[in-house]
């Protein structure tokens, strides 16, 4: 299981919808609207790398409002 944390810029104004547009897309097990440089924070979950990939790409940018991510896997040292 790869997990990550995808940071999230949106347009001005649609943090919390975003948000909770994201929530319900299967493999997001949080997503919540904060303040900082980024207006989103997903943390997510799939089976392999590749699948988080289509996962961001695919289904999490495609939410409207969205302007800008960065996705940032887990790692155990």
């Amino acid at each position: 299981m790869v997990q990550a944390y995808i940071l999230i810029q949106t347009e001005v104004g649609k943090a919390a919808e975003v948000a909770g547009a994201i929530a319900s897309i299967t493999g997001v097990t949080q997503a919540e609207d904060v303040t900082g440089p980024y207006d989103v924070i997903v943390r997510a979950e799939a089976n392999n790398v590749d699948e988080l990939g289509k996962l961001v790409v695919a289904q999490i940018q495609s939410v409207e409002g969205i302007t800008r991510t960065l996705t940032c896997p887990i790692v155990h040292i």
